[in-house]
């Protein structure tokens, strides 16, 4: 039977950021839900704020060592496959060189690599221990830091890609609120309230609640407007235990009642927010923009918070209540427009119409000179009982069927070689025909399905049989290329696309064993690592020494044993430097204190033996 987890972390006094509010009553309020109301075990959910009891011996103030650590614990004595994980998160985040950070209470936002928490190393780890995950982060956007692209844009793209449903509270270039009338942020006010009603049972009717309580907040309390999103992977998993979901909700007060919104009479309404979200949920419309970039702004600190931007267009349907389900296999992305200023309708109509001009020429262009791709997409999407001919055109694939010519001097195997690579070409070649990608798996599955359509007996069916083969090998090497940058979780997503029907079916499934294996030695490796990281303060060698007697731990062969023993080894010239400065400012008892400090197998070690001998005759 899978059990329940919940760890919900919230950090209201940062060392080196703008305290919050409410971080800390957000993360204790769920918790108290989960407990009181959800059915979770009282030993399954931890909290780790500034002020939470330790658990046995061990402290649970929210350090970058501390929450790693727990992790870790967890994962390798508690976590089973298939038990569910709520982990929550209310305080800063950080992006820095395009990575997404969680910043425990130490973080340092000039040193954010060293002392955050990476997104993507966590979400990897989660994902491999193959649980049923739901990550809610409520993340402030830190100004003022070496950040230089809106936080949570990365983490999106890892939610999707890893299938890991999560709901983050805001768009990256908008904000997340707080309120001390309500004792919490908008967001987690707003999820607690879902809960409470029976309303977030499972993803999509949470989703579709948050989407509308949400702003209406915003309104009610006169803030920016903030849109929460949900990303819900394709696999559909109930987010309660059963206990809860089966048992009838009974609907305590409102934290913030329906008539309470009925603002002063110079507050802007909210009826037409409420028609045009009803509209959208029945029409089922959804705002699709993968490609937009938000551009970084320098703005004083203050609170801002992740949202997803859409990965994919996706399908809705419309339950009895008018909230939105995903039934798309792709997973769900949600995502609202952000509001627009007002423009006069003079402006709108010389943009529309000379923009509409603009697009429709460009469109005549790019029609006239590619008849025949856009001809191949439009057939493409026909039933499957198009003819022969018209199935000519939608997969055209050329058979290469002039036999190879030998040339004087070239051997047999040149020759295959170059068969070979013909083939691959031509496999590379349809790709592009095909307006498909050969870096990209999920591409060359779609590429794959396609050509499984002709069948034995028609025209291509043996090009398209030697494309299957060249595209599903280009999946493998995609995968494997992925696992050499201790990229797992991505390389066993792509192995995954490799059907039994396929080649290289068994030598992915191999290799999707031995990535899991190797995956969750990195990740505790790399645990390991950070924490020794965490140990380090500048100037004080013993806190390198105690470094590297954990750096040690990682086991010799593993994911990340080089990286250790190059932290190793540069900790211990760290030491030895200290070491010398000293006896250069005449301290040589202190310095010969700080040269034994340095372990025995590390790079500095002769050096410091041979100083301490050098300083002692002296």
């Amino acid at each position: 039977m899978a059990n329940y987890w919940a760890i919900a972390i919230g950090i209201n006094q940062y060392q080196l950021f703008q305290p919050l509010s409410c971080a800390q009553a957000d993360a204790e309020a769920l918790e108290d839900f989960l407990v009181t109301e959800a059915g979770f075990l009282p030993k399954h959910c931890l909290v780790m704020t500034d002020t939470s009891p330790p658990i046995g011996d061990r402290s649970t103030y929210p350090t970058k060592e501390n929450i790693l650590l727990l992790l870790e614990d967890l994962a390798a004595t508690n976590w089973q496959p298939e038990d569910y994980l709520w982990l929550f998160f209310s305080g800063y985040g950080v992006n820095y060189q395009g990575k997404d950070y969680l910043m425990p209470a130490e973080g340092n936002p000039e040193l954010v690599p060293e002392t955050g928490i990476e997104l993507r190393s966590l979400m990897q780890s989660l994902q491999l221990a193959e649980l049923n995950v739901l990550l809610l982060l409520d993340i402030n956007r830190a100004f003022g830091t070496q950040a230089d692209a809106p936080v949570g844009e990365e983490t999106i793209e890892l939610a999707q890609e890893l299938q890991l449903a999560t709901i983050l509270s805001c768009q990256p270039e908008q904000f997340s609120h707080e309120s001390s009338e309500l004792g919490h942020g908008f967001f987690t006010a707003a999820l607690l309230e879902a809960l409470r009603s029976g309303n977030g049972s499972n993803l999509a009717d949470l989703e579709s609640y948050l989407s509308l309580i949400v702003p209406k907040l915003c309104h009610h309390h006169w803030r920016p407007i903030q849109n929460p999103a949900t990303i819900i992977p394709s696999r559909q998993q109930v987010i309660l235990p059963k206990l809860a979901v089966e048992g009838d909700f009974q609907p305590e007060p409102m934290i913030y009642p329906e008539e309470s919104f009925a603002v002063a009479l110079a507050a802007p309404p909210l009826d037409n927010f409420s028609k045009i979200s009803a509209e959208r949920g029945k029409r089922g419309e959804i705002s699709v923009n993968s490609s937009q970039q938000v551009k970084s702004k320098k703005v004083q600190q203050s609170g801002s918070r992740l949202v997803s931007q859409p990965m994919a267009e996706t399908s809705l349907g419309v339950n009895t209540r008018g909230r939105f389900i995903p039934n798309s296999s792709k997973g769900y992305v949600s995502r609202l427009p952000a509001n627009q200023p007002s423009i006069p309708f003079w402006k709108q109509f010389i943009l529309w119409g000379g923009g509409s001009l603009l697009v429709a020429g460009l469109i005549a262009v790019v029609f006239l000179r590619n008849q025949e791709t856009f001809r191949i997409k439009q057939i493409s999407s026909t039933s499957p009982n198009a003819n022969v001919s018209d199935r000519q055109v939608v997969e055209n694939l050329p058979s290469d069927s002039t036999p190879p010519v030998r040339l004087k001097n070239q051997s047999s195997a040149e020759i295959v070689s170059s068969s070979q690579s013909k083939k691959r070409n031509q496999a590379v070649l349809d790709l592009a025909k095909m307006s498909l990608r050969q870096t990209q798996a999920s591409d060359l599955s779609m590429a794959i399905a396609t050509a499984r359509k002709i069948q034995p007996g028609e025209p291509l069916y043996e090009q398209a049989q030697e494309n299957i083969k060249i595209w599903s090998q280009m999946i493998l090497d995609l995968a494997e290329g992925r696992a050499k940058q201790r990229q797992y979780a991505s390389a066993i997503a792509a192995a995954r696309l490799i059907t039994k029907d396929e080649a290289p079916y068994a030598k992915a499934q191999a290799a999707i064993n031995l990535w899991r294996l190797e995956g969750k030695q990195y990740v505790s490796n790399k645990t390991l690592l950070d924490a020794a990281n965490a140990l380090i303060k500048s100037e004080q060698a013993s806190t390198y020494n105690r470094a590297i007697e954990v750096a040690k731990k990682v086991p010799a062969g593993q994911p990340g044993f080089d990286a250790a023993q190059k932290s190793i080894n540069n900790w211990s010239e760290k030491i030895l430097d200290m070491a010398k400065r000293r006896a250069a400012e005449g301290e040589r008892n202190a310095a010969i204190a700080t040269a034994a400090l340095v372990p025995e197998e590390t790079g500095a070690y002769e050096d410091a033996q041979d100083a301490i001998q050098k300083w002692q005759k002296k």
